[in-house]
């Protein structure tokens, strides 16, 4: 029997290389660390490159972030790709850059090593998913998190020894320069402290104090363009232009987080009278901080209800003109045309000189926002989904996700003919005759 041999149609399928990704971080943002993090990645890429067997799937970079904190954005979006099978092996250089929070470092591997993508740790020889990696990476993550811990209770030591001391331990402040633990008054500013409370004293408001200095082209020293409320409103109750220091206003809430919060009794103050020279008469502070006083109790009885409502919004509009954020305000709130709309602070507080920023109606705000997240339920979904809305120019919004994904939405103002009811069309036509009645009878009587 002959038999005669016939070549396969069938392709051998080719196998298919692993995804391989590295994930590098540095948590300042000095030159020499950031010099590292960029050789880092040049390693790395041309590690994976050289891999026959491996495909490139990208360098995931955090810069000037500790890894103590949960929400770094290369991070997120390296998880985001992960969950989307768009990755099978993520290099990185030690346990310590991927996260010293020994939670966060576990449930992370946990969810990876469900989805099947291993994670090597160059400096400790680990893989994830072998059989020893998760109780060994569980004993070094602790000590990690124990010696973020120890580093931080180390820090605090030295600020608390400081304050107990009556040192101030760091921080810029207008009027003011620090020299060998001293504060020596810097002329200049101290000139625009004491207008400042002049000011105050004549019967100016915080924010009326603010446009008057930034009209002035006095620049702050804050990093801000323009002087605000806020600046003003915490010089004119600072102690330290009266000659005294009051230390551990504020404090970090734990090693994790590292939140600062205002003291509120929780931690123990010291106060160090006549620590400096001072750039204000302590009789005229105290005036001051009387003034202040009578105007918070005038205003408590004039909006004895004012609404502190928080809204979907709050805190989440961007400007991309002066980076301030928006706020919600009414157009003609004593009228029948009464509507709500977000405008940018600064916009809001010192016009178009300082901010060519446009106001951006609710209801339009409200809609897209529902089209691009899917849901109508905003006070859950906008917190739990966004980062922050971005304005960068007229009628364009560039909604930024907590994944650290983007998308550009851009409206259009409805038209004054199409927001019209027929209410106002009448209310129109009404005063439109009166108007020509009147022009008549000036007429006749002419």
């Amino acid at each position: 029997m002959r038999i005669e041999k016939l070549d396969s149609q069938m392709a051998v399928p080719e196998r298919r290389r692993k995804r391989v990704a590295a994930y590098v971080r540095v948590s300042t943002e000095k030159e020499m660390a950031l010099n590292s993090l960029e050789n880092q990645a040049e390693i790395y890429t041309a590690q994976i490159k050289a891999n026959p067997e491996w495909a490139f799937s990208g360098i995931y970079e955090d810069r000037g972030i500790s890894g103590t904190k949960e929400m770094r954005p290369a991070f997120q979006q390296l998880l985001t790709d992960c969950r989307e099978g768009k990755i099978d092996l993520i290099l990185t250089k030690s346990f310590t850059r991927f996260a010293r929070n020994t939670v966060v470092l576990l449930s992370t591997l946990r969810e990876l090593k469900s989805l099947g993508v291993d994670v090597y740790f160059e400096k400790d020889n680990i893989h994830s998913l072998s059989e020893t990696g998760e109780f060994l990476i569980t004993l070094l993550a602790a000590y990690a998190q124990a010696e973020s811990y120890s580093a931080s209770e180390n820090v605090k030591w030295r600020i608390r020894k400081a304050f107990e001391e009556g040192k101030l331990t760091g921080g810029r402040r207008i009027g003011y320069r620090m020299e060998n633990g001293s504060l020596i008054i810097v002329p200049e500013e101290a000139e625009i402290v004491r207008l400042i409370y002049d000011s105050y004293l004549s019967g100016m408001s915080e924010i009326a104090i603010a446009r008057k200095l930034s009209r002035m082209g006095m620049t702050p020293i804050c990093g801000q363009k323009i002087w605000s409320r806020s600046t003003i409103h915490d010089i004119l109750r600072n102690e330290k232009y009266a000659g005294n220091l009051l230390l551990q206003k504020t404090y970090v809430e734990n090693y994790i987080s590292k939140k600062q919060k205002k003291n509120r009794g929780e931690r123990t103050q010291y106060l160090v009278e006549n620590s400096h020279e001072a750039i204000i008469p302590k009789e005229m502070f105290e005036t001051v901080q009387e003034e202040i006083k009578k105007r918070a109790e005038a205003n408590r009885h004039e909006h004895p209800q004012q609404n502190t409502k928080k809204y979907p919004f709050s805190g989440m509009i961007k400007c991309g003109q002066c980076g301030r954020y928006y706020r919600r305000r009414y157009l003609h709130p004593r009228s029948a045309k009464k509507k709500a709309v977000w405008v940018c602070r600064t916009f809001d507080a010192y016009g178009k000189e300082f901010c060519h920023s446009q106001q951006i109606p609710e209801d339009i705000l409200t809609a897209e926002t529902i089209k691009v997240l899917g849901s109508d339920d905003l006070e859950t979904a906008v917190p739990d989904m966004l980062s922050v809305i971005y304005v960068p120019e007229v009628n364009h919004l560039v909604y930024v996700f907590r994944d650290g994904s983007e998308q550009d939405v851009f409206w259009e103002h409805r038209s004054r003919k199409e927001s019209w009811t027929e209410e106002m069309r009448q209310k129109a036509r009404e005063l439109a005759l009166e108007r020509n009645r009147i022009r008549r009878e000036g007429n006749n009587n002419a």
